[in-house]
Parts: structure tokens; sequence; C-alpha cells
């Protein structure tokens, strides 16, 4: 399968990188110091930025210490993240046309790239880049804006149900879901990983699909 594309988005966590544990154990952390249920904050995290997920469980007069402490300590579990199959061999084949699009923060989003052995992207849209995080398609039309290429160009790769909402309505050539969470969704093609797919000059090409 070929998608014809000038230029691909990625999101990070589940799609470049295995962050789950990590995350998970940070926020279980986060959420018993606040007395909360984990599972609850859990069920919420995922294509989320932490700011939004902060605000739905704290006043605002302690936010601002409650994001800053989840940071700290996601940033400090990063260095167990690895590579999804096939990342590295992916991002090796663009050229210079790609972009990352995270709910992370620039610093989480470096460490856990570094810890996962993967290069930073030419061009970043993290958390702090946007008013409006995913599903709100802002940060992949931002994404598209700064690679300068129209996002009906662009392939979007994502894995969440918020970022997948996002990638879809940002309207671009391909909203290639990644995992088989994606398989409820619109995205087409779904993949199980990265592994097999390769930029051909004019668009990517898929060797193998959980569903067209």
């Amino acid at each position: 399968m070929i998608l014809e594309s000038r230029a691909v988005l990625f999101d990070v966590d589940g799609v470049l990188v295995d962050s789950t544990a990590s995350g998970e154990r940070s926020w279980t952390r986060w959420a018993r110091e606040h007395g909360l249920d984990p599972a609850a904050v859990l069920e919420g995290v995922h294509g989320r930025r932490s700011t939004e997920t902060v605000r739905m469980y704290l006043p605002e007069a302690q936010a601002g210490e409650g994001l800053r402490w989840i940071d700290e300590l996601e940033i400090g579990d990063a260095g167990t993240t690895v590579a999804i199959p096939g990342a590295a061999e992916l991002l090796a084949s663009l050229a210079g046309n790609w972009a990352v699009v995270t709910s992370a923060s620039r610093p989480l989003l470096e460490a856990r790239l570094a810890a996962a052995g993967l290069p930073l992207a030419p061009v970043v849209v993290t958390a702090a880049d946007v008013s409006r995080g995913k599903p709100d398609p802002e940060g992949d039309l931002l994404g598209a804006r700064r690679v300068g290429v129209p996002i009906g160009e662009c392939a979007v790769f994502e894995d969440s149900g918020n970022g997948l909402a996002a990638a879809v309505a940002a309207g671009p050539a391909a909203v290639v879901g990644v995992g088989r969470g994606a398989l409820d969704s619109p995205a087409a093609p779904v993949v199980q990983d990265l592994a097999g797919i390769r930029w051909s000059g004019a668009g990517l090409r898929v060797d193998a699909v959980l569903r067209a």
C-alpha cells in the first residue's frame, strides 16, 4: 500500500515510543499523593495534555504545582521508554519532511526520545504550543504549517482516541492508526507498529496492515 503524501506528522507516545508503563507509574503515584483514584485518573490521560488532566482534579490554586510535579515524575521515569518497532528505520528514511505533534511538554518529549534512541524531529509541536489540546486539531494544523506542507498533503500517525479524533478533524491525506486500539477508529490504514513502513519519496509504503 502506498499513502501519497508530502510530509508526515507523528504523535509520540504509543506511536514512536512505548512509554505506557512509565506514564502509568507516574500518574498512579501522582493520583495517590492527591487522594485520587488512580484508575479513574489513568482512564483519561492518554492523548491529553497534562495541564488539562491536572485541572480536572485539582482546584486552580493547586494546578500549577500539580502540573510541575507530574512533569517531574514523568521526566524522572522517562529512562524506561523504548522505541516502537520500526520507528528508527522509518524516521531514518524520511528527509526532513516530518514533525511530531505531542501532548507532552518539550522536556518530557526530549527525555523519552533520548531514552528510546530516536532523533528529535526537525519540527516539534508540544503542549505549550497550542491553546487547545487533542481532540482539537490545532496541533496537527500547526505542525503542517511549520513543515510548510498543506495538511491535506500530510499523513498523520496516531494511536489514542483523542489523537485520532484530532487527526481526522484536521483533514490530512491519511490518518494511520497505530496499535489494536485504533481498530475501532476511522483511521485507515491501521498498523500494529511501524515495522515495514518506509518513505518512498512520494509518500509512505506500508507493507503490513491490521485493517486497510
